[in-house]
């Protein structure tokens, strides 16, 4: 039997307490004991601090212990620094609206001090010893300290039992402790950063450069499987490192965004970078990045969320467009152009527009002539020419050359595989390449090209498709026209609750029109006109060019090949096919001479 609430008691209006009002606002920036630690060590970085040593015990509810050799606060300053909205860092409506600081709001440290014991020690460098706040008893006395600043939180939660409940086991808390300090060493490898949990030291990293504290915090793997990014448009500059596809991860645990420093978790920024891995990621897999935008801090509204993780842009449209371009330009050029180079060649080069492929070089005239064929795409359609001898799907070349001085990276084909697959010889070893995957990618980017100055024809529909549609799609088809006339969709109203769908993409002409139009409008209800125009239109021409490209069992000659490898390896992400899979993939002799046991 469910109970029936009754109202409550009819109360007169008061004023809340102020230890109410505390505890009130620490429901809103700790939630947790990473929470805590996000705050004091970004104080710490406010206060200029080159060194920051976190000590935990029991994952943090126990004791959150913050030590910093910033600036130090006066003794006089000490009390007012745990009062509700005391700061040093904004004055003004002006300051608010340009905030450069990790911090600013001014309620850390009392929303801290109202669920647990905490105690503030500080020493400025004019002093002759440091001072020991008890915020409890408000109890200040001298105290031995270098110059900096220590923060120490005992038995958080204590003094509200029902919410230490909700925390996890101490191992889960102690990995969001973690997991704060790293997003902040990410941000800072100016700073050097230490993690202790019961005593022993968990973490450290040390100040470096950024591509050293990406390397010890995420991994050396990482530098070997990103490529950085380096783009300045008008007010914002993007940089950072963008994972390969073959690094991507089925969590998007591995994503990592600061606006000036800051982590944030920002739509506007996780769709732009989504959107350029759109056809180079396979199924739901997520990308792996490090994108850190410099943008005009009166650009950026950082007072949206008491925890400060949430930001809003001034024009989130230059920010998404810039973080696009920024990802989709370190993504462009093939890694095929830097096979066999170490990893720091290839973390390294890829920004750097490609080289002209070796094809294209005079004195080579087997590979211009075959060059020069295919250029035209349908030439990997014609009738095959005659083919080497061939044996259970296996083509071979009868005589094979050495490869000349200073080899295509791709290398030289020297047999087909069932039908499926080029076998290549290169420096390295053996190279082994998808070719409807590969040719596929090559078709679509040059679809892309043809089709960017122009709209998608469309086809009308002898019947209209109508559907009743809310008051937000309506008003969407109405502001968009233009959008929906470059996407070859005519969209319009039927009735002021009902829109009607007149004319699509000519080539879905036989699909759901009223599904294409719902997904159309709310992709432009929710994002930037352009990016969906240029999704849409790139579904479009992958579709095409899945249909187009080179099929399975089409028996190629050795020119034939050749010259597909050589477009690979000019061509704009030919590493992946447009599904996400993967085009081409090379054995290195270590790797042959392990299969057969040569050298043991």
């Amino acid at each position: 039997m469910n109970a029936v609430l009754s109202p409550a008691p009819r109360r007169p209006i008061r004023e809340l307490p102020d230890e109410l009002v505390s505890q009130i606002a620490a429901g809103e920036v700790v939630e947790r004991p990473a929470s805590v630690v996000r705050e004091l060590v970004d104080n710490a970085l406010d206060a200029g601090a080159t060194q920051v040593t976190v000590r935990l015990l029991a994952g943090g509810v126990r004791l959150i212990s913050v030590e910093d050799d910033g600036a130090g606060i006066e003794r006089e300053q000490l009390p007012l620094a745990l009062r509700r909205h005391a700061t040093s860092k904004i004055g003004s409506l002006a300051d608010l609206e340009s905030v450069a600081t990790m911090g600013f709001r001014g309620e850390a440290l009392a929303a801290i001090a109202s669920v647990s014991e905490l105690h503030l020690l500080s020493r400025t460098a004019g002093q002759a010893s440091a001072f020991l706040l008890d915020a409890l008893t408000g109890e200040l006395r001298p105290a031995a300290r270098p110059t900096g600043t220590t923060v120490e939180v005992k038995e958080l939660f204590f003094s509200t039992p029902a919410r230490r409940k909700f925390l996890k086991t101490d191992a889960t808390e102690f990995a969001h402790c973690v997991e704060a300090v790293r997003r902040h060493a990410l941000a800072r490898p100016d700073v050097g950063f230490a993690v202790w949990h019961e005593g022993r030291l968990a973490e450290q990293w040390r100040p470096g450069s950024r591509d050293q504290r990406l390397a010890d915090v995420l991994g050396e793997e990482l530098l070997a499987d990103s490529v950085a990014l380096d783009l300045t448009a008008g007010p914002l500059r993007v940089t950072g490192r963008a994972g390969i596809p073959d690094a991507a991860r089925s969590r998007a645990d591995w994503q990592f965004a600061y606006v000036n420093g800051r982590y944030v978790r920002d739509k506007v920024i996780t769709h732009a970078a989504r959107s350029a891995y759109e056809d180079l990621l396979h199924g739901q897999r997520q990308p792996v990045y490090a994108l850190y935008l410099e943008i005009d801090p009166a650009r950026v509204d950082v007072n949206v969320h008491p925890t400060k993780i949430e930001v809003r842009f001034r024009d989130s449209r230059e920010v998404h467009q810039a973080v696009r371009r920024a990802v989709e330009a370190a993504l462009s050029a093939p890694r095929s152009a830097l096979a066999g180079q170490p990893p720091s060649a290839l973390s390294a080069m890829p920004m750097a527009a490609p080289a002209a492929p070796a094809w294209r070089q005079p004195g080579i005239p087997f590979t211009t002539q075959v060059g020069e064929r295919v250029a035209d795409i349908g030439a990997l359609w014609q009738p095959p020419q005659a083919a080497e001898p061939q044996a259970a799907g296996f083509q071979t070349q009868p005589e094979p050359q050495p490869l000349p001085q200073g080899d295509w990276p791709l290398g030289r084909a020297i047999a087909q595989l069932q039908g499926i697959y080029i076998l290549a010889e290169n420096q390295q070893g053996l190279v082994v390449v998808d070719m409807h995957a590969a040719h596929e990618r090559i078709v679509y980017e040059r679809l892309k090209t043809q089709m960017d100055a122009q709209a998608l024809r469309s086809q009308p529909l002898l019947i209209p498709a109508t559907f009743a549609a809310t008051p937000a799609e309506v008003a969407t088809a109405e502001a968009h026209q233009a959008t929906l006339d470059t996407l070859g969709l005519q969209i319009t109203p039927f009735t002021p609750r009902t829109l009607a769908v007149r004319a699509v993409p000519a080539t879905l002409a036989h699909g759901d029109a009223v599904e294409l139009a719902r997904g159309v409008l709310a992709e432009l209800a929710q994002h930037d006109a352009s990016t969906v125009v240029q999704r849409a239109r790139n579904e479009l021409l992958a579709t095409m060019a899945c249909h187009g490209a080179v099929r399975a069992n089409r028996k190629l000659t050795l020119e034939e090949m050749n010259a597909l490898l050589r477009q690979m390896e000019e061509t704009e992400r030919s590493d992946q096919c447009n599904h996400g899979r993967p085009t081409w993939r090379q054995l290195t002799l270590r790797e042959l001479d392990g299969l057969f046991l040569r050298g043991r």
